[in-house]
């Protein structure tokens, strides 16, 4: 629920309260101080009239979820007031004989709705106050979850990068390797080569000395 309308929620409750009583008391005077017990009341009435216009107004600026609820209670609010100013009504009225009947009976019965009203718009308050806390509850929890999540994935990418790295370097291992073995490879080939060519000329040279030998031994 939004923090201003439950400020002006609050401002209107005090207010009707105290209406409520100055109109109990105001019945019970006579000449000027009824008068000005009565002007007391319109002011009051005028600023909760106020206070409705902005709680209207807050309401119907918030979500679709929350202002349904808002304006169901503004509702309540609005007969509340009606109520008082029907009391004002009935008080700033001349005829005697309706203000004694208002005092005997219909004054009381007045009195028991609006404390009944006010009763069951405490009541409602509470339970969306409740629902409110649930829903900011709810809502701590799925950013906590996201956060979470979040933070997984981004465990997830830095493993990723290492395991990429890891493998970037095994490559060039098996590239290194594959160029060491080509290179062992044409040595031993070299290594080869220049064995047979060291035994032909070896093999030339034996024979050679032996055709020397086999000469000068003849003569």
């Amino acid at each position: 629920m939004s923090e201003v309308f439950e400020g002006y929620e609050r401002q209107y409750c005090e207010l009707s309260s105290n209406l409520s009583r100055k109109c109990t008391s105001a019945t019970l005077l006579d000449g000027e101080q009824k008068k000005q017990k009565i002007s007391e009341i319109k002011i009051g009435l005028e600023e909760a009239e106020a206070l409705i216009r902005k709680m209207d107004l807050e309401a119907r600026s918030l979500q679709p979820s929350i202002k349904a609820g808002l304006l169901a209670k503004l509702r309540e609010y609005k007969s509340d007031l009606n109520n008082l100013k029907s009391e004002v009504k009935r008080m700033t009225s001349n005829n005697q004989a309706a203000r004694d009947e208002l005092l005997e009976s219909g004054m009381a019965d007045t009195m028991m709705v609006s404390a009944d009203q006010r009763g069951r718009l405490m009541m409602s308050t509470e339970r969306l106050n409740q629902s409110s806390e649930k829903i900011k509850e709810s809502r701590r929890t799925m950013l906590e979850t996201e956060e979470l999540g979040v933070s997984i994935l981004q465990d997830l990418h830095g493993q990723r990068q290492s395991l990429l790295h890891a493998h970037n370097n095994l490559h060039g291992v098996d590239d290194n390797i594959g160029k060491s073995r080509k290179i062992l490879t044409a040595m031993s080939r070299r290594m080869d080569r220049n064995k047979w060519i060291v035994g032909f000329v070896i093999a030339v040279l034996v024979v050679a000395i032996i055709l020397i030998l086999y000469f000068k031994l003849r003569h």
